[in-house]
């Protein structure tokens, strides 16, 4: 008996985790067209958390994603609310699947073939089949599971009488609440807590109102893996799990002080006496309540929030959230969204430098946090992995990995002061400057925004100055040249116009790439980017 009932809980957490991986991997590239609908207005939030919890097969999962991605900078704190509502009610699809199939269909007889012809794919499949052969695996699991749990409430029943709670008043409903919330702790799982609920209101061991209670609690107990997630997080997860968890209690309470009422609606709804649909029906009820209780409150409940955990000194590795390390397509972006404000700090500090001809005061501490958020996106990335065979989603990877690298030889180049006299005093310098300085301007509008570009993209702005100033770098280094050879310029002052020049080439060049890249130019491969000029020796700069 217990036996049975400690397998079958086992096989159904780990088949719930097989067809999760396998249907988050599966999703691939497309993952990012999903996560983009989800910032289409609150009701498509909803629809969206619910369908993807229904899809994975996990609430904690569809959160746990969420708090990465409101990290990441991917969505707002309102679509993050409203993901969370849609993911509990997506989470109620368990208790369907389980009482209308796994209880009420023999699915058992091909659920060992499901898992051998997942295995195979797995094991021998190219491209997308391994990550389906896992889902398929997981999910004949699941139902191999929930035989060996009906198995174990069989016995279960005929040795124990839980059906004596049956009548138990409010106390005794707040400890099965309670209980239901510790088997969602100790399991990591609500989906297999209710499927376990149900098995036994199946077998006979518990009544309906009893098997409604633990749900209740199941459902709250997801708040805990939120909770968890939030510890040691930014800001926005923090927001976001607050969130999850004030929808959960509320939802929780109104179940609780309505239960009676709406196992009654359930069992009239559903139209059948069966007890698991009943209870399944009862899950989706009082969560579809929650929802239609807070929905219109969710703008005041985000700036609620934003108050309560307010955004201390913004930094650029706020979006770098280690939740969202596994999923490529988020992890890339929130990667791309952190070297861009790094870029941003780092510009400006180059523009104040070419303004006033000194190093701005502050300058030690922009070069410490750009060398800190480079590192942390290193490290973060670190993590990321991508094939070749994931198209644009490798190249968006590649070409924040490019970024990364040109900002750090950029923000190398702010130590450099003994170039700025020169470029300020020389007739012939002053002009490229300036016109490095406008493009820095307009590069920190774009990055400050990261959005629409202007009439002339800032990318093709400085892939002109860049050009511009190559030219004029070979031109001038003959002219000083010549004038060196014929004693009309002191050695001393050429040499330093000529190291001027090649820093202010050197710096164009980076700046250049890093706005390149991150735009989504794509990395190079051995060809080389639209109108990108040969960098020549005296530069010694790479792609």
């Amino acid at each position: 008996m217990i036996a049975a009932l400690f397998g079958g809980i086992g096989l159904f957490l780990l088949g719930m985790a097989l067809l999760t991986d396998g249907l988050k991997a599966a999703a691939g590239s497309a993952l990012r067209g999903i996560l983009q609908r989800f910032t289409g207005g609150l009701l498509r939030s909803i629809a969206s958390g619910a369908a993807f919890t229904a899809l994975v097969q996990s609430s904690s999962a569809t959160t746990l994603a969420t708090i990465g991605f409101v990290s990441a900078g991917m969505l707002t704190l309102n679509s993050a609310i409203g993901v969370v509502m849609g993911a509990n009610l997506g989470t109620t699809s368990t208790g369907w699947m389980v009482s209308l199939l796994g209880l009420n269909v023999k699915i058992s007889a091909f659920a060992l073939p499901l898992v051998g012809a997942g295995v195979i794919a797995r094991l021998a499949g190219r491209g997308r089949w391994p990550a389906v052969g896992t889902a398929l695996a997981g999910f004949g699991l699941i139902f191999i599971g929930i035989g060996f749990l009906q198995e174990g409430m069989a016995d279960l029943a005929q040795h124990i009488d839980l059906g004596a709670l049956a009548g138990g008043g409010l106390t005794t409903r707040l400890l099965l609440v309670g209980a239901g919330t510790v088997m969602t702790v100790l399991m990591q799982s609500s989906s297999a807590a209710v499927a376990t609920t149900l098995t036994a209101l199946h077998s006979g061991a518990i009544g309906e109102l009893e098997a409604a209670a633990l749900v209740i609690g199941q459902n709250l107990g997801t708040t805990v893996t939120a909770a968890l997630a939030a510890v040691g997080a930014t800001v926005a997860a923090k927001r976001t799990a607050v969130a999850h968890i004030l929808f959960n209690v509320v939802t929780a309470a109104l179940a609780f002080l309505l239960l009676p009422w709406l196992v009654s609606a359930a069992t009239a709804l559903v139209g059948t006496r069966q007890p698991a649909v009943t209870v399944a029906a009862f899950h989706t009820i009082f969560n579809l309540l929650g929802v239609a209780v807070l929905l219109p409150f969710v703008a005041r409940l985000a700036a609620t929030l934003e108050r309560i955990v307010p955004e201390r000194a913004p930094s650029p590795t706020r979006y770098l959230d280690s939740s969202v390390a596994d999923l490529a397509p988020v992890a890339v972006e929130a990667a791309r969204r952190a070297v861009a404000e790094t870029a941003l700090i780092a510009l400006r500090a180059l523009r104040e430098e070419l303004s006033s001809g000194r190093a701005p005061a502050a300058l030690e501490r922009h070069r410490t946090t750009v060398f800190e958020a480079l590192d942390a996106t290193r490290t973060f990335l670190r993590g990321v992995h991508t094939a070749p065979d994931m198209d644009q989603q490798h190249h968006r990877h590649v070409a924040v990995l490019h970024a990364v690298d040109h900002l750090h030889r950029l923000a190398e180049k702010l130590d450099e002061h003994e170039h700025l006299r020169p470029l300020h005093r020389s007739s012939s310098l002053a002009p490229r400057r300036i016109a490095a300085t406008r493009a820095l301007q307009a590069a920190e509008a774009w990055l400050a925004t990261d959005g629409p570009e202007p009439a002339e993209s800032p990318v093709a702005l400085w892939q002109r100055t860049w050009s511009d100033q190559a030219h004029f770098r070979r031109q001038h280094r003959r002219e000083v040249l010549l004038d060196m050879a014929t004693g009309a310029r002191d050695i001393d002052e050429a040499n330093a116009r000529l190291e001027a020049a090649i820093w202010l080439d050197s710096v164009a060049f980076h700046a250049y790439r890093v706005l390149w890249y991150l735009a989504g130019g794509a990395a190079d491969n051995g060809q080389a980017a639209p109108g990108r000029l040969a960098v020549t020796e005296e530069a010694g700069e790479g792609a």
